[in-house]
């Protein structure tokens, strides 16, 4: 989930609607201070606000927090968090995914390197799942289709582990070779849509799948465009066109400055999404 800023300031109004409407979409969960949400560049304050808002409108579904570090888990613990997104990490990596399991269970994060990611290798990620408190993978490499490939071959050494695609611009695809849910950025707006994708892929509904599948192809193109970092303020900026939050608490304290065609290009690809 991004959080919208107005400015510095977290817009707490916007958060709350945002929040409701959310609690109303087809979603297991969302998941809350991790690289969408800014996980990272946000205070302690800042972090407890937003676990606070979506804990407590989202009482019957799952609430997953990004960490890297034990102490921000144990606030997720404290906060009523699931589960934890373990953002990457270069050092001990297999020793930092255990530590981190002692407090919630853990998802790990394969994340593309421009974002912050570590690119993982065969032996690392045997290691991370193999643990017992790891319940699954989190793959997002944004454009490498066979890094994708090459882990979704290594899962079925680990078939009681998830594997999840984060894949926004390969998302129908990522399903197709075997992720078992998604945890999307793109999933922030239009959840419907996403919503809709996973649910005729489970049923094997190949006539509604291909087109919807176009269509967050399509909105995906427009959205997790360069600089990738602009798709935080992108997918603020697809929630007001929606109408889920003012269009002044759109604001991105730490991402690059945008063009204003920029937004329009993304309030017709809202509208184009929708028009289907």
């Amino acid at each position: 989930m991004p959080v919208p800023f107005r400015g510095a300031a977290i817009d707490e109004a916007a958060q709350y609607e945002y929040a409701h409407w959310m609690k109303r979409q087809l979603i297991a969960g969302v998941a809350v201070w991790a690289h969408t949400g800014r996980g990272p560049h946000l205070t302690r304050e800042q972090r407890r606000s937003v676990l606070d808002t979506w804990r407590s409108a989202l009482t019957h579904k799952l609430i997953i927090a990004g960490a890297s570090t034990v102490s921000v888990a144990r606030e997720a613990k404290e906060g009523g968090a699931d589960a934890l997104l373990a953002f990457p990490r270069r050092d001990d990596v297999v020793a930092y995914h255990a530590e981190l399991a002692r407090e919630l269970p853990v998802i790990a994060f394969y994340l593309y390197e421009a974002a912050g990611g570590v690119p993982y290798d065969d032996s690392t990620v045997h290691g991370i799942l193999s643990l017992p408190g790891v319940i699954g993978i989190k793959v997002a490499t944004l454009d490498s289709v066979m890094t994708f490939q090459r882990i979704a071959a290594l899962m079925r050494d680990h078939p009681d582990k998830l594997l999840i695609t984060g894949e926004d611009r390969f998302l129908g695809y990522s399903l197709q070779m075997g992720a078992r849910g998604a945890l999307i950025g793109m999933g922030a707006a239009l959840t419907d849509l996403s919503a809709a994708l996973v649910g005729t892929f489970v049923a094997r509904d190949a006539h509604d799948f291909l087109p919807v599948s176009a269509r967050l192809d399509a909105f995906a193109q427009a959205t997790f465009v360069a600089p990738m970092e602009g798709y935080i303020r992108r997918m603020l900026w697809a929630l007001a066109a929606d109408g889920v939050i003012p269009d002044d608490a759109c604001d991105d304290p730490w991402g690059p400055p945008l063009p204003a065609t920029e937004r329009d290009t993304v309030r017709r690809a809202v509208r184009a999404a929708r028009a289907s």
